[in-house]
């Protein structure tokens, strides 16, 4: 007889992990299945964000930005440094660590939190007949079949799907991770490219083509749209891309690719600019970055009859429900934004859910963020967004050129833009480029999730000198009333 589990967990990134820890604080006996492998073959849950995403990106762009200080910004402080070199192997061995550390962590967590942990594939065999071994309820739960060094069968009355996605190829043009890299490929290039072709200005594509511009490689970046950052509140986004050009950053909107091809020297692309000329890119390395799809790879769907959408997207409710009983799926295989937080708060409902609690994730105030030099952060809508919707709004916005912080730290590069509803003053979005715009943007968040106004915002205290500063004169802007600029 296969061992029994109140829920099981299938993936374990931010949203798996997450679900398996909360559903053992409510409880339950929980199983969490993962196939990700470190190195030497072990296990290394934490999913793409934690092995080739969020965690290691961080890590390349913190040590990327130390050599560009080094090299370009620590003569101004009266720091003389001379013959500065970058050890590429050194870094990336760095980020390796960092991975580690992190995969360490979460096999660290599901041990105090008594959760079964099995190394492998997760599939499902069958819907167990009601009353089959005992059970109670319309099911008696589900057979997962775990593919790993030893294969074994486990049932779960609960199962929760947080199988994550796979980076999306350009057709005809298969990853290769040597010269045509994913976001994989491009976290391991072992020495820094003469000539780096990107493929996408999402968040990907401009990360990681920062990491390589300041190590000092030429790197251009073609995009299919006409418009840079088009999820991005307009103002922002003019602002990012001449941060961007003025780094050296040669991004090319509004292009066609064409052929791709892949030889021994490097790569060739064909594309035709916005003029509608033909021209051909060639590059040492080339990354795509043109979105990810739902990864439902493998998951047997079809033994149990688990619905999928037109994008292999998992079908789910406004409560993560997907159309069998006892199934739920979190994060980037199913709905809404591919955002690691998104899905840990996905994964957090689901298991309170499950325990007859009600689970509550807002859409309207998870924050995106883009981890370049300036940062750029937001949450809730966009002028753009709130034009095309009819909606009366006031604008405020404080230019950190004005805060004190922003100067003594060396970087006065972009603001901080507040929109409220013109009647209530109710804060409708929040939109920062510049530094530490991560950071900054959770004040935001907070006070949205709690009904803010600008006004709140401008009336509370704000510690001085502090970049959260240009936060507080920018709600103050929408009155315009700031005091500093």
């Amino acid at each position: 007889m296969s061992k029994q589990f109140d829920v099981i967990v299938i993936g374990a990134g931010p949203g798996g992990y997450i679900a398996a820890i909360r559903a053992a604080q409510l409880g339950f006996n929980v199983a969490c299945i993962d196939e990700w492998k470190n190195a030497v073959g072990g296990p290394a849950p934490g999913g793409t964000c934690t092995n080739v995403g969020c965690i290691p990106s961080k890590a390349l762009l913190q040590s990327s930005e130390h050599f560009n200080h080094a090299n370009h910004h620590f003569a101004e402080h009266g720091i003389e440094v001379k013959g500065v070199s970058m050890d590429v192997a050194k870094m990336i061995a760095r980020k390796n660590t960092v991975v580690k550390q992190n995969n360490d962590g979460i096999l660290y967590l599901f041990k105090k939190n008594k959760i079964a942990f099995f190394h492998g594939r997760g599939s499902f065999v069958r819907a167990v007949p009601a009353g089959e071994g005992g059970t109670s309820g319309s099911t008696g739960g589900y057979e997962i079949k775990v593919a790993g060094a030893a294969e074994e069968t486990i049932t779960g009355k609960q199962i929760i799907i947080a199988t994550g996605s796979n980076a999306r190829a350009l057709p005809g043009t298969p990853f290769d991770e040597v010269n045509v890299l994913s976001n994989d490929g491009a976290l391991n290039i072992g020495a820094v490219p003469k000539k780096l072709g990107l493929i996408g200005s999402g968040v990907i594509g401009l990360e990681m083509g920062s990491v390589w511009k300041r190590l000092g490689a030429e790197v251009t970046i073609l995009e299919g749209l006409p418009t840079f950052l088009g999820a991005v509140d307009e103002g922002v986004a003019k602002e990012a891309f001449k941060a961007f050009t003025k780094q050296g950053l040669k991004i090319e909107l509004g292009v066609k690719v064409g052929e791709i091809k892949n030889g021994k020297k490097g790569v060739s692309v064909a594309y035709t600019n916005a003029k509608g000329e033909a021209q051909s890119l060639d590059v040492d390395k080339l990354i795509i970055s043109i979105g990810r799809v739902p990864n439902t790879i493998g998951l047997n769907t079809e033994a149990v009859g688990l619905a999928l959408d037109e994008r292999g997207a998992i079908v789910v409710d406004a409560d993560c429900k997907t159309n069998l009983p006892g199934v739920w799926a979190v994060g980037d295989v199913v709905r809404g934004p591919m955002l690691a937080h998104k899905a840990e708060e996905e994964g957090v409902a689901v298991a309170e859910r499950i325990a007859g609690q009600h689970g509550h994730v807002n859409f309207n105030t998870i924050p995106w963020v883009i981890y370049t030099s300036p940062e750029i952060a937001w949450v809730g809508r966009t002028e753009q967004q709130l034009k095309a919707e009819g909606v009366a709004y006031k604008a405020g916005q404080f230019p950190f050129l004005a805060n004190g912080r922003a100067r003594a730290l060396g970087d006065t590069t972009g603001f901080v833009k507040f929109l409220a509803d013109a009647k209530t003053d109710e804060i409708l979005g929040v939109h920062i480029v510049g530094p530490q715009a991560s950071e900054l943007i959770s004040e935001a968040v907070v006070a949205m999730e709690f009904k803010a106004s600008a006004e709140d915002i401008a009336r509370i205290c704000h510690a001085h000198p502090s970049l959260s500063e240009a936060t507080k004169e920018a709600a103050l802007a929408v009155d315009k009333r700031t005091l500093n600029f």
